[in-house]
């Protein structure tokens, strides 16, 4: 299946950890449009809100996965939160409470995030 949405959170470029233990996984997290997430429940997948926003994790236990981007050429994990994402994603059998999960195999980067200057600049810094 393919999914698109906005990154809300993203562990592409190291595993990421859970209550101090490393997980073992690389996860992307996605808001999406109510169509996308229509798509996904249709599926059994269950989604969470987020500013009443659907929400969703992928994961993969493999860490050769590629990230491209919009032109199809192989770029870095590092995804920046806000940036729009299409992702190629598989699901498994259905858990009785958590749902359908879904497992990513590709992520293409629609269009990466302005998140220059996001941080303040140094005039921020010294009114601190």
């Amino acid at each position: 299946m393919i999914t698109e949405g906005v990154v809300s959170f993203s562990n592409l470029t190291r595993t990421e950890l859970y209550n101090g233990q490393d997980t073992g996984k690389y996860s992307i997290v996605i808001l999406m449009e109510q169509e996308e997430a229509d798509k996904l429940a249709e599926e059994g997948v269950v989604l969470r809100e987020y500013k009443n926003q659907p929400q969703r994790k992928f994961t993969t236990k493999f860490e050769g996965f590629q990230v491209l981007n919009a032109e199809g050429d192989s770029v870095s994990k590092d995804i920046p939160w806000g940036s729009k994402v299409r992702i190629l994603w598989s699901k498994d059998k259905p858990h009785p409470v958590h749902g359908t999960p879904t497992y990513f195999k590709k992520i293409k980067v629609l269009e990466y995030a302005d998140v220059e200057g996001m941080g303040g600049s140094s005039e921020d810094e010294s009114d601190f």
